[in-house]
């Protein structure tokens, strides 16, 4: 009891202060703002406009395919946005993805009704898939929403001058293409559109010396569209320049090579200059790139056919008029009896049927010809031709059919 107590240290009760006053500052303050152990540091989110800026560039480098993915990633970020949606459908009508670029026009469409630009845009994907009635409807109210715009003026010429070369059966739809460029023309004289819908009614008009100029304008402000190639060439072809419809007909190949059209054109130029092996080369490699169109396979049939080789012709040409299966599997829908190119196909088929004697299906085949394109001179003659044929071969005059020639 005598024992005397020992006295606090003051030293101690200020450390002691200190470390507790610390750890109050520590879960108060820092826990809170000390992100989880073992949790991924977030990136920082690009910004839209970033994306534009690269798909941009893209786009001056003619990488439109590039540039479409870029801007659908732009998307993601900024959905609202009707100018990525219509940037992404002008590229998808460079690239002939028609039905994708109707589709991102209406997305436009879906954020702003009466935005012109997206409804000229749709209506011209629309009349360069086939789809001209809506494609009128729907270029025509572009125009009445902005009267002063050129461009659904040159979309509607172009849109009219395809369908005047159709079934679609509008003999007056030339007529209008002619007055709508020439509007456009005078409205926006060095505008693609403007050259491009021009050139593609000189074109179906004849006037293929002043096409010419127009697609190697409308070339010049963008070299990285292979539609104008493929114009730029056919109108080479009309005036009998071969080799530089070849070399419009390749450049459009090498910008869109999963294209088969530019290899068609190639093959048919080939064919002109009596260049069998190289016509039969393209028009292979056309079929390689879409294996299921029948129009290859007639083309192919009619390659065969002038080189003599009546079998191989024979194999492709009854793809292309009855359909069937290829060798690899894939499915072919024929083609029903109309007017050229598909009379073409079915003459051909009949005459080199004839001259292998099988003169049953051959005689049929004359007779539809006789019957469905009676307008076409050069069909019926054919088709008169097969009945000579088959007329030799009653005879026993018809001599025996070569063994087929080497390729």
């Amino acid at each position: 009891m005598n024992r005397r107590r020992r006295t606090s240290n003051p030293l101690t009760v200020i450390i002691l202060l200190l470390l507790i006053g610390g750890g109050i500052y520590i879960n108060q303050v820092v826990v809170p703002q000390t992100p989880p152990l073992f949790v991924p540091t977030p990136t920082p989110t690009r910004s839209p406009e970033s994306y534009l800026a690269e798909a941009e560039q893209f786009v001056r480098e003619g990488k439109f395919k590039q540039a479409i993915q870029v801007y659908q990633t732009a998307l993601l970020v900024n959905s609202d946005n009707p100018t990525i949606y219509l940037n992404i459908a002008r590229l998808q009508v460079y690239t002939n993805q028609y039905q994708a670029a109707v589709d991102n026009a209406g997305n436009a469409l879906v954020i702003n009704p009466n935005n012109a630009a997206a409804l000229a845009l749709r209506g011209y994907a629309q009349g360069l898939s086939g789809n001209y009635l809506d494609a009128e409807a729907s270029l025509n109210q572009a125009i009445e929403l902005d009267p002063n715009n050129p461009v659904p003026y040159a979309y509607l010429a172009e849109v009219l001058a395809l369908k005047s070369q159709s079934s679609a059966g509008d003999p007056d739809a030339l007529n209008r293409a002619i007055e709508l460029s020439r509007k456009a023309q005078s409205m926006a004289p060095n505008a693609l559109e403007t050259h491009r819908a021009r050139g593609l009614v000189l074109e179906f008009t004849t006037n293929y010396e002043e096409a010419v100029a127009e697609f190697e304008a409308a070339i010049a402000q963008n070299p990285y569209i292979s539609d104008l190639y493929i114009y730029l060439g056919r109108n080479y072809r009309a005036l009998g320049d071969y080799p530089k419809a070849i070399r419009a007909f390749t450049s459009a190949s090498t910008l869109n090579p999963t294209d088969p059209l530019p290899l068609t054109y190639l093959s048919r130029t080939y064919f002109i200059q009596g260049e069998f092996a190289s016509a039969i080369q393209y028009a292979e490699k056309a079929i390689e790139n879409n294996p299921t169109d029948p129009y290859l396979y007639g083309n192919l049939g009619v390659m065969h056919y002038r080189r003599g080789d009546y079998p191989r012709a024979i194999q492709a040409l009854r793809l292309a008029v009855q359909g069937g299966t290829t060798e690899d599997g894939k499915v072919v829908e024929g083609l029903p009896l109309s007017y050229w190119p598909i009379s073409e196909y079915y003459y051909i088929y009949g005459l080199a049927l004839a001259r292998q004697a099988q003169c049953g299906e051959a005689l049929l085949i004359a007779r539809a010809v006789m019957e469905t394109v009676a307008i076409e001179q050069v069909s019926v003659a054919n088709a008169q031709e097969i009945i000579n044929i088959c007329q030799q071969v009653a005879e026993g005059s018809l001599p025996t059919p070569s063994p087929t020639p080497e390729p």
